[in-house]
């Protein structure tokens, strides 16, 4: 479903990606694994034509798109729920949702979708005339990936959905997204908690210093000693807990 090959970028003289290659099959969810600049949120930027590929190629369902502007590329399917989630804090709930529908053109589907959404997030219903501002953080990150669904996507793009929230609302958003995927959207996942990412997803890639080090099966790296060692930054005894 996508494909990136041999994918360079840069920001000025820094190369933030050298060679980056990887797939994504469509009803999988993918991993893409690192430390803190790594190259993970580049990578999703390149996707989402926020960035140009400096060398390399992107294709999503045999189209090359690392050319096109982001609201092509969104209208194509993919969209992305940033790091940050980055909601709109003065508009409302329903209408940061509907932000969400600006590229769409079945607009009849509308409809159903809010309810789609606030069937997956039923505290967004009840805060749906509430300033997005006032919301936790975790309900604020519920908005960031329901505005992302009212695009329609074929693909998710999720940077760091657990960043800065709990443990018990990391495990709520991440049961979500396992539902989303089950109903059949395919998933690249951005995540600093590896031990959820693994067990979460069907396969992953590890990137260092901007280049794809590591891949597989999501079981068999989260079994690798060297992978939570040299890696993820975690012993054995972290990477379980």
């Amino acid at each position: 479903m996508l494909v990136l090959d041999r994918v360079d970028v840069s920001y000025g003289l820094v190369r933030a990606l050298e060679g980056v290659s990887l797939e994504v099959r469509e009803g999988e969810i993918v991993a893409l694994l690192g430390a803190n600049g790594a190259g993970k949120t580049t990578t999703l930027r390149a996707i989402s034509g926020i960035v140009r590929p400096s060398a390399g190629s992107i294709h999503f369902m045999g189209k090359r798109i690392d050319w096109l502007p982001p609201e092509r590329i969104v209208a194509m399917g993919i969209v992305q729920a940033p790091e940050g989630r980055q909601v709109f804090p003065e508009l409302t709930v329903r209408e940061n949702l509907l932000i969400g529908t600006y590229s769409r053109r079945d607009r009849r589907k509308v409809p159903a979708d809010f309810e789609r959404v606030y069937q997956h997030f039923p505290i967004l219903k009840e805060r749906e005339r509430q300033p997005a501002g006032t919301l936790s953080g975790g309900e604020q990150q519920m908005l960031a990936i329901g505005r992302a669904l009212m695009a329609d996507p074929k693909m998710l793009l999720l940077d760091e959905p657990s960043l800065g929230l709990a443990p018990l609302v990391t495990k709520q958003i991440f049961e979500i997204i396992g539902n989303l995927n089950r109903e059949g959207v395919t998933i690249l996942l951005v995540e600093q908690n590896a031990r959820l990412a693994l067990a979460l997803s069907h396969r992953a890639y590890i990137l260092e210093n901007g280049c794809v080090v590591l891949s597989g099966d999501s079981d068999e790296l989260a079994a690798s000693d060297e992978v939570r060692r040299s890696y993820l930054g975690f012993g054995r005894q972290q990477l379980n807990s």
